[in-house]
């Protein structure tokens, strides 16, 4: 017998797979390929306190070995979720987590507090947004504006709390430490990296905001290795995030050092990934003699 649930943070997972933000919308489209309910989780789409547009021109461009995208949170609002969405999710017997992003501090609490009320079985903070007063930096650059808006959230949260870490930190270790010691119960990494493509016959930046974030494959091995130092580095779980396509990147995070994994650009290629993921592990510790994911977790 061979058993894939994990823990994390006191909530527990049928499997260690979890469909990543922004990549799986509310799940309502996915419904046609598998149930839901197989999924170990489920993180939104980035939710912001008020209801957002998105971005204008392009939104998703194909690179070597991966996509860009550049969809600017383009979302209902934590109200219109709450209530529209929610309901929905719950009825879908799988862990369900909200992603939630923000300009300011003030907008981070709100929102979180909103979810307070909620059932939501996780909270899942995106500190890649762009400080609005501090000059648009972005929250998940320094370690010490990081730990300032965790301290914040954390003191108001009422639920398990994840803190989402973004491969631009100038030191992922310290951001990760500085995000637990301000009371992360769970990190997950990393978000996509800024990146650039060009239009040379229009001899212009494809996006219209210049950069966009890149996801896929390519970025893979620096996000594994990341994985791995900042596992060894705190003792919250770990949720590892990049390029994850087929069951084999999903057990390599797992022997870096990762608890579960999240599963997000393979979605946009391959609808059943996330099942055929799942599947895949099963086989494989089958295959191996392995009873339980902790067997394996962090053996590298």
């Amino acid at each position: 017998m061979i058993d894939t649930k994990v823990n994390i943070a006191g909530v527990e997972f049928k499997n260690p797979v979890i469909a990543a933000s922004g990549t799986f919308g509310f799940g309502r489209e996915f419904l046609e390929y598998f149930p839901i309910s197989k999924l170990g989780g489920l993180s939104t789409k980035g939710l912001t306190l008020r209801q957002r547009e998105g971005n204008k021109g392009v939104r998703i461009h194909e690179t070597t070995g991966g996509i860009m995208n550049s969809i600017g949170l383009q979302n209902p609002g934590i109200d219109a979720f709450i209530e529209e969405e929610l309901p929905f999710l719950h009825s879908q017997d799988t862990v369900i987590i909200a992603n939630v992003s923000g300009n300011t501090i003030e907008e981070y609490v709100i929102s979180v507090e909103k979810l307070n009320q909620t059932d939501i079985d996780m909270i899942e903070l995106n500190i890649s947004c762009p400080n609005v007063k501090e000059g648009g930096i972005s929250f998940g650059t320094k370690a010490e504006i990081a730990s300032n808006v965790v301290t914040q959230v954390r003191k108001v949260c009422k639920k398990p709390l994840i803190v989402k870490l973004s491969p631009s930190a100038e030191n992922i270790v310290e951001m990760a430490e500085s995000c637990v010691e301000a009371g992360a119960d769970a990190l997950s990494l990393v978000n996509t990296f800024p990146a650039l493509a060009v239009d040379i016959s229009k001899k212009k930046a494809i996006f219209d905001n210049i950069t966009a974030g890149l996801s896929g494959p390519c970025i893979k091995p620096i996000a594994l290795r990341m994985v791995y130092e900042v596992s060894k580095a705190v003792d919250v779980p770990i949720i590892g995030i990049g390029g994850i396509m087929g069951y084999r990147d999903a057990i390599e995070y797992i022997m870096a050092g990762a608890w579960a994994v999240q599963v997000g650009t393979a979605n946009f290629i391959n609808p059943k990934a996330c099942v055929e993921i799942i599947e895949g592990i099963e086989e494989y510790l089958q295959k191996e003699g392995i009873s339980t994911l902790e067997e394996i977790r962090g053996i590298i």
